[in-house]
This record gives C-alpha cells, sequence and structure tokens, in this order.
C-alpha cells in the first residue's frame, strides 16, 4: 500500500504555521509540514543514497548514486524538525547548519547543497 501524499494545499499551511515569528507552532502543524517538506526533497531528488532523518516525524531516501537495502545506511543527515524547517525554507544555509552543529551528516554524499531550500510544487 502507498503512502498517503501531503497535499501541497495542506503543506504549505502547515509550513506557514509551523514557520510563523512568535507564534509557537502545533506538533500536528510541526509534524505535517516536516512531513510535507521531506516529501517534496524526495520528489526533487530521487534516489536512495542518502537517508534525511527528521526524528521523530519522518525520513526518506533521495539522491542518486549508489543504494543500499540492509541496516544502517552509508549516508545519513538527521536533524530535528526545527533546523529541518528552517533549512528546507531557506531561513538556513547548509553550511551554517553544519558549523553549528544542528545538522549531523555522516558519510561521503551526505551532503544537501544544491537541495536545500527545497523546492515546491
Amino acid at each position: 500500500m502507498a503512502k498517503t501524499r501531503i497535499r501541497p494545499l495542506d503543506g504549505e499551511a502547515a509550513i506557514a504555521a509551523a514557520t510563523a515569528d512568535g507564534v509557537a507552532a502545533s506538533r500536528d502543524a510541526t509534524a505535517t509540514a516536516t512531513r510535507y517538506l521531506l516529501q517534496c526533497l524526495a520528489d526533487a531528488a530521487q534516489g536512495n543514497t542518502v537517508e534525511v532523518r527528521v526524528p521523530p516525524f519522518g525520513a526518506v531516501q533521495c539522491i542518486e548514486g549508489p543504494g543500499h537495502t540492509r541496516g544502517t545506511p552509508p549516508n545519513v543527515v538527521e536533524m530535528d524538525a526545527a533546523t529541518w524547517l528552517e533549512l528546507a525554507t531557506g531561513r538556513l544555509t547548509w553550511a551554517a547548519g553544519i558549523a553549528a552543529a544542528r545538522i549531523h551528516a555522516s558519510g561521503q554524499r551526505a551532503d544537501l547543497t544544491g537541495y536545500v531550500p527545497v523546492e515546491r510544487p
């Protein structure tokens, strides 16, 4: 059974709610925005070389290249939801996130430069 996709209208509304200045976002808005932006990343950078994890909300495999099928993938990018929302919407650069240790990346191909901010429909 295929995963249910988040519609762009719902995803964009969740992003707006989750990134509004001075407003504490609900867990539902943060979860939907995070999953929607992960979905957009997977659509724009199809492949299974890098696994992007945003616990506890979701993970996707993306970027063309050699893949893996079992166990821990060799290329992993992990961050919290707040960092992912900033990175995916262009409020944080990849370099700044790495320098501030807000993004944890392991593996030769674990680099989202050129894929963030995330393309959205």
